[in-house]
């Protein structure tokens, strides 16, 4: 799919040089999906208490207008809103045009930034970006270009890394100014204040995050409902999968956002991933299983566990984790949800949340709670903060992985299944004689398979002991 020449989506990526810190996740999405995905990064505007700058490309002046009474109150928050479009009727007179802080960029015939569909968030507290290009007529192939708005498409990405919004913004100013140098100098003087306030690193707070990935999966289901029933959308099972996607890949970037905060064990999810792959084929684990078991792997950092034992009890229940509650809102994540809590359990009974032991613990919690300790553990004897770009030799590597496996095998019976720990052993001697982890890509197409009812369905997680 070509980039437009000249457009800020182009510029962004013909810019970078690889290995860049965070890759760049694109996607194809629908009109409905991008409303749900702005609407959500834009209301935590109102909750950040920081007054960000806001860039937005909106195509056509008539698309700002429908949105232009709810950007009155984003300007009350904001310390600058800047908005390019095409112009049209009633771009300039509606109120929200008026104020102080909003400005309007008429943007020309011809000009790829007309086709882009851009949102981006910059401040020190809270940065959101969604760049977007819609696809051209011999993009959608065959079929020709959709004759119901909600069928429009749009290929680009979005993020919450604050060093790339800010790189964003910067070309959006360079490119305003050939249309307006005084707000070109207003922008770049406080792109500038604003630079010397905001992380370079891609990790925004923790909290802010969570609460945008929450907005925008309730967004995205919100969107879902409203389709429900319409007779005018004939591709509303593809919008669904497409809307179901998105509400995924937020909460995939929100822990590759934890990684990425992380020092010493920055490739804990990528790691992890791998070994729990390796660990499923060496139990000749089902397809669909290992899928699930990627799934809970990536995801798992989000919602730390807590080792505290549970109190005894008849009936062992588990208490709501903010990050894993938000997982149940999405029907076919309650499945990885449900990994996910149990993940701190111990073979003797004694483990968190639920108090389970042996063989009623599901499988993949028993496999996720065995293999994230041990990545966790072998990184920080791997990765001395202090000598972080020093890299091990291979026998130290392999010193650890021996040292790290021979605690682990102290516990077998007590913390850890025993079966489990006869494999992980096998693929630490596999390691040891040369074997690699497979390489994890960053973004993977998820969704097919989450619609297979075994991987969606919670009650399949505690029905299946060890082969």
């Amino acid at each position: 799919m070509a980039m437009l020449e000249g457009s800020i989506l182009q510029r962004l990526v013909g810019g970078r040089t690889e290995p860049e810190t965070t890759p760049l996740n694109y996607g194809v999405y629908y009109k409905n999906t991008l409303v749900a995905l702005c609407h959500a990064l834009e209301d935590c505007i109102l909750n950040a208490n920081s007054a960000p700058l806001v860039m937005t490309a909106f195509q056509r002046g008539k698309w700002y207008l429908e949105e232009a009474d709810r950007y009155a109150s984003l300007a009350d928050c904001a310390q600058q809103i800047v908005i390019m479009a095409s112009p049209e009727a009633g771009f300039h007179d509606h109120p929200t045009s008026q104020r102080p802080n909003v400005a309007l960029v008429d943007l020309a015939d011809g000009d790829p930034v007309a086709q882009e569909w851009h949102l981006m968030i910059l401040s020190p507290e809270y940065s959101a970006m969604v760049l977007c290009q819609e696809l051209s007529e011999g993009d959608y192939g065959q079929a020709g270009q959709p004759s119901h708005d909600l069928e429009r498409k749009f290929y680009g990405f979005w993020t919450f890394d604050s060093a790339l919004v800010c790189q964003t913004v910067e070309l959006a100013i360079d490119h305003i100014g050939q249309y307006d140098p005084a707000l070109q100098a207003q922008l770049r003087e406080q792109l500038a204040t604003l630079r010397q306030h905001t992380p370079t690193q891609a990790c925004p707070d923790a909290v802010t995050v969570g609460r945008t990935v929450t907005q925008v999966v309730q967004y995205l289901q919100t969107s879902r409902d409203d389709l429900k029933g319409s007779l005018a959308f004939s591709l509303a099972e593809d919008l669904d999968h497409n809307l179901f996607s998105n509400e995924l890949q937020a909460f995939l970037r929100m822990a590759q956002l934890v990684d990425l905060s992380d020092p010493i064990n920055p490739l804990a999810g990528s790691e992890v991933v791998a070994l729990l792959e390796m660990m499923g084929q060496l139990l000749d684990l089902p397809a669909w299983q290992i899928q699930r078991l990627r799934l809970a792997g990536m995801l798992y950092r989000i919602a730390p566990t807590a080792e505290v034992p549970a109190p005894p009890s008849e009936a062992p229940s588990c208490p709501l984790v903010a990050a894993v509650q938000t997982l149940r809102l999405m029907p076919r994540m309650r499945a990885i949800a449900a990994i996910i809590t149990h993940r701190g359990e111990r073979w003797d009974g004694q483990g968190y949340p639920a108090g389970l032991a042996g063989d009623g613990i599901p499988l993949e919690s028993r496999l996720l709670g065995l293999v994230a300790e041990f990545q966790r553990q072998v990184a920080l004897k791997t990765r001395d903060p202090s000598h972080r770009d020093q890299a091990p030799d291979s026998a130290q590597a392999m010193a650890h992985l021996t040292e790290v496996l021979g605690g682990f095998q102290q516990e077998a019976g007590q913390r850890w299944d025993p079966k489990l720990i006869d494999v992980l052993g096998l693929l630490v001697m596999g390691l040891q004689q040369g074997m690699s982890l497979p390489a994890i890509p960053t973004r993977i197409s998820l969704g097919a398979g989450l619609l297979n009812p075994e991987i969606a369905d919670p009650t399949t997680v505690f029905a299946a002991p060890v082969p």
